[in-house]
């Protein structure tokens, strides 16, 4: 494929590149690219938000160039202190070495494994001497390492870092050398460590890596990024119907941004939210699972919520007074039960449309008074209800 044709399949979906001409050139040299992805197997899971940068070193190989995935073996040990405001435990050997194993058999249901080259960083750093780290360490100033907005932050917070932190960018810079990286995925958190590996490169007079960097995804509750530590998460190895249950607990708003960076599509135009966010939930399912296992999922989904009754179902409780307007009672319902901010013409498009009923009859007028009963159900949309206290 010609160099500028790839070039602009490739920057879909992306936040940054440095460089985009460095890139064309690197493209048009006629030869697979080396594509490297770092991965530190910390926790046993991959979840969605690993994804994002998956599917984009499949793109590559999907165009011709290697895949160099980086089994963090060593690395994994310290844990990227990049975007932390504390320092990560510290894990044994053997415990990365156990997630590592998952994270090939997950890393393969995007990844194409006969273009992946598969190493561990182990391999070279267990065989540096204290001196080579010395003459490593040399290559970096203090200052460069403070410059990280996280270290700054943690300094304004009086948070310590301590000293094996600072190695980490170090470390993840020379894999870059170890690996003869064309170029380096990564979230925009890794902008600092990447362009470590580029100054490695040029004082070992190779080639400078391209620095190509991916959103980072948001989890489930929508403020922060998707992470096992937070619980709002979905890994691949969940079971159909976990997953399929957690996409459609997504915000309107989330799924406008989960579509482009799970699909690579934007949210279709003339979809119900509804229709859209199931669709996005199949999809995903069926790429993690199968297609038969998101049809099932799908089906027991809208059994489970469209058809069961809600007096049986466990319930958040809303305390909501009674004799308020239906829509500001929606809107508080949202805020006090699930997190979620709804504009009053949000709340009012869902009373118009019939989604909003209490105890089972549909409230059609916005502005109407709602008579509030401790007990009763009000049900705001197809995924959401609360129980009166």
């Amino acid at each position: 494929m010609e160099a500028n044709e790839a070039l602009a399949i490739l920057k879909q979906g992306a936040a940054q590149i440095i460089s985009e001409a460095e890139l064309r050139e690197k493209l048009a040299l006629g030869r697979p690219l080396r594509v490297k992805l770092g991965v530190d197997p910390t926790t046993s899971d991959i979840h969605l938000g690993h994804t994002v940068v998956l599917r984009k070193l499949r793109q590559f190989q999907n165009l011709g160039h290697q895949a160099v995935l980086i089994i963090g073996d060593f690395t994994g040990m310290i844990g990227d202190p990049s975007g932390r405001s504390a320092t990560r435990p510290q894990l044994l050997h053997d415990m990365v070495m156990a997630n590592a194993e998952t994270y090939r058999s997950q890393a393969f249901k995007i990844l194409d494994e006969q273009r992946t080259e598969i190493v561990f960083n182990g391999d070279w750093f267990r065989k540096m001497t204290f001196e080579d780290v010395i003459r490593l360490n040399s290559r970096v100033t203090l200052q460069q390492m403070l410059q990280r907005e996280d270290f700054h932050e943690r300094i304004e917070n009086e948070q310590p870092i301590h000293a094996h932190e600072i190695q980490y960018p170090i470390m993840q810079g020379w894999d870059s050398v170890m690996v003869k990286a064309d170029v380096e995925l990564g979230g925009t958190d890794q902008l600092f460590n990447i362009l470590i590996g580029r100054d490695f490169q040029r004082d070992e007079g190779q080639p400078q890596q391209v620095a190509f960097l991916l959103p980072i995804l948001e989890g489930l509750d929508g403020a922060r990024k998707m992470s096992k530590s937070f619980g709002n998460f979905v890994s691949v190895n969940e079971p159909p119907g976990e997953m399929f249950g957690k996409l459609m607990s997504i915000s309107d708003e989330l799924m406008a941004r989960y579509y482009p960076l799970l699909l690579g599509r934007a949210v279709p135009r003339d979809a119900h939210p509804m229709e859209a966010k199931k669709q996005l939930a199949f999809e995903v399912v069926q790429t993690y699972h199968s297609a038969a296992a998101g049809k099932l999922a799908l089906d027991e989904w809208t059994a489970r919520f469209s058809e069961k009754r809600l007096d049986d179902t466990e319930l958040p409780a809303f305390s909501g007074a009674s004799g308020d307007a239906a829509v500001a009672v929606v809107v508080k319902a949202y805020a006090q039960a699930f997190g979620l901010t709804k504009s009053r013409a949000e709340a009012s498009r869902l009373i118009k449309q019939g989604s909003v009923q209490l105890d089972g009859e549909k409230v059609i007028d916005p502005k109407s008074a709602l008579p509030l009963r401790r007990g009763q159900i009000l049900r705001l949309d197809k995924t959401h209800a609360v129980r009166i206290a």
